[in-house]
């Protein structure tokens, strides 16, 4: 009589479900190469009186999503994940601010830019995101978190090759840091309910430009994906 041979349940790798290729697509998420991008979840985009309403825009679907960008902060925490915060603004005098941003129209001034100038209230992150002493901020004026700021090099240093990114707006400052941060040939992974935009069009055709020719830009996912890819991983917390 032959012994019956037992099967263990495989383990599900570490992957993220993603479209339109699984993420990452070496076949496993490494936490120590991971960061977590979260994009200008400022006071200045996401209030009634901040720089994005005052352009028009109702910021109501910015702030519906905290709740998701929290969920995928925690989990990145807890598999040992980096975690970086970005924040636009400008000196006071703006003296860096483009000449493109102040070309058109009356001369902007501070009061204009509804808190987009650093050391403003509205220049700090919204307080429903918990920003921790070994997170890092990265401080910008260009729309993508690369230009002219010391991303790059911390990331290098952190051993960082793999990019996770959520915030605000999807079609500019968050599609600008993707598109930088591919060049720079970091693997991306857009998570689309945890980014937004003040024009619902913008961002479905943001979301939707990562995923052509195969994911030119990377790859999308849903919060959820990402939370159960990465709980399946555990590392070391990075040190700032």
């Amino acid at each position: 009589m032959t012994a019956k041979r037992s099967h263990k349940a495989a383990k599900p790798r570490p992957v993220i479900e993603a479209r339109p290729f699984e993420w990452p697509d070496d076949g496993r998420i490494n936490p120590d190469a991971t960061a977590l991008i979260v994009i200008d979840l400022q006071l200045a985009f996401l209030s009634p009186g901040g720089y994005l309403a005052r352009k028009g825009y109702d910021p109501a679907p910015l702030r519906a999503i905290l709740p998701t960008v929290n969920r995928v902060i925690a989990a990145a925490r807890a598999a040992g994940c980096l975690i970086v915060h970005t924040r636009q603004g400008y000196r006071a005098d703006l003296a860096d601010m483009a000449r493109l941003d102040r070309r058109t129209g009356p001369a902007v001034d501070a009061e204009d830019l509804g808190g987009l100038v650093r050391g403003s209230p509205d220049f700090e992150i919204v307080p429903e995101i918990e920003v921790r002493d070994t997170d890092i901020i990265i401080d910008k004026t260009a729309n993508g978190a690369f230009t002219y700021t010391e991303l790059e090099p911390v990331l290098r240093v952190q051993g960082i090759t793999h990019l996770l990114l959520a915030g605000c707006t999807t079609d500019v400052c968050v599609h600008c840091t993707l598109r930088e941060a591919n060049d720079r040939r970091f693997q991306c992974l857009l998570i689309e309910d945890a980014c937004a935009s003040g024009d619902a069009y913008a961002h479905a055709a943001a979301v939707h430009m990562v995923t052509v020719e195969g994911g030119i830009f990377g790859a999308v996912a849903k919060a959820d994906a990402v939370v159960t890819g990465l709980s399946r991983v555990r590392a070391k917390p990075h040190s700032a």
